[in-house]
């Protein structure tokens, strides 16, 4: 989960096309370990739950697996459909000026991934602390 919070911080520091492409590219890698490191999270949360069966009536372990698989639909029906938008300018646009339009779309997908972002910091604080 580490590597998935500094996702939207890599492409604001580009200042031309070329270095936004190359930040998407980097930001794409990075999203592949993120993948893969939050399957492995929720595997084996489940596994510590069928090893201590009493994990699913604690309400910290429950609204954690709630939240987690919350985040995790957020993907494909949040974070994709608006970011397609995002990835054509990036993918498509002549010269090395960055589009407003870019700077526009890129708000509004900040906006969902801070969401998800606080959505993970709320999973940990309640891994940790486990208050109810």
């Amino acid at each position: 989960m580490g590597p998935g919070f500094i996702l939207s911080i890599i492409p604001k520091t580009a200042k031309t096309m070329t270095e936004l492409r190359h930040a998407y590219k980097i930001k794409h890698q990075l999203h592949i370990l993120v993948m893969i490191g939050g399957t492995l999270l929720l595997v084996t949360g489940l596994l510590m739950g069928l090893i201590h069966p009493y994990l699913f009536r604690m309400g910290w372990y429950l609204v954690s697996m709630t939240l987690f698989l919350i985040a995790l639909a957020m993907g494909p029906f949040v974070l994709k459909p608006v970011s397609i938008p995002v990835k054509e300018i990036v993918n498509h646009h002549q010269g090395e000026e960055i589009p407003e339009e870019y700077f526009r779309l890129s708000k509004k997908l900040d906006i969902y991934e801070n969401i998800e972002n606080l959505i993970f910091l709320i999973i940990i604080t309640l891994m940790i602390l486990k208050p109810f």
